[in-house]
């Protein structure tokens, strides 16, 4: 199973927390060295939680990891919104940054609780100006992957597009430079490389597992196949 790859209250601006659960669909504390480090150390405690290694995530998906270049990177806000957007990289983290730590959990059984910093995905939307008659919003990834999840759920759930992990970059094979955080969905829901968001009437769009048969709704605590 391909990963794409949850939270409860207000989402905080990079030191206040949310905890939740993510569920994934597959898809330390550093070495003792009397050198410091050259770059940046990945973060495996914070605020009295113990955090997963980003290598504890196995990377999974449907055409092998992206490389994507910034040169050329850009997030396209499309669709039924007043201004379409073409944004770049450091365009996209202009936006306020949010922090949350939120447990990764796969169906096929590993789990692994993660520090995710990024924008919220509504603060995006409201740049571009949603128009009325757009409830689902859709997606796109570089390798072709789509999903789509409610403007409802969007909105109200603070949901991330994150650049970071553990205070580390998006690794390539984790989504380098976006993923979402499509908190209490099963994992087909978090879209990887996402070069594209589109504001959409259609209710009965499909993504790529879920015209495969997954569940539309995505919901961690529904049923993973429509019936």
């Amino acid at each position: 199973m391909t990963q794409r790859g949850t939270g409860a209250g207000k989402v905080g601006r990079i030191a206040p927390l949310l905890v939740g659960w993510l569920v994934v669909a597959c898809s330390g504390a550093g070495s003792s060295s009397s050198a410091a480090p050259s770059g940046p150390v990945e973060i495996r405690q914070y605020q009295g939680q113990n955090l997963s290694a980003v290598s504890d995530i196995l990377a999974t998906d449907i055409a092998g990891p992206q490389h994507v270049s910034l040169d050329t990177y850009r997030l396209k806000v499309s669709g039924l919104v007043d201004k379409p957007l073409e944004l770049t990289y450091d365009q996209v983290l202009g936006y306020d940054h949010f922090s949350k730590v939120v447990t990764l959990r796969c169906v096929d059984g590993w789990d692994a609780t993660i520090l995710w910093e990024g924008v919220r995905i509504q603060d995006i939307l409201t740049s571009a100006g949603v128009r009325d008659g757009a409830p689902v919003v859709i997606f796109h990834a570089v390798d072709g992957y789509t999903s789509s999840l409610p403007l409802t759920y969007v909105q109200a759930g603070d949901i991330l597009l994150a650049f970071k992990m553990n205070g580390l970059p998006l690794p390539a094979e984790q989504g380098f430079p976006f993923q979402v955080v499509a908190e209490s969905k099963w994992g087909y829901k978090w879209v990887k490389w996402v070069d594209g968001i589109e504001l959409s009437s259609d209710t009965s769009y499909r993504g790529y597992w879920e015209s495969r048969g997954y569940d539309n709704n995505g919901d961690g605590s529904g049923p993973m196949f429509e019936p």
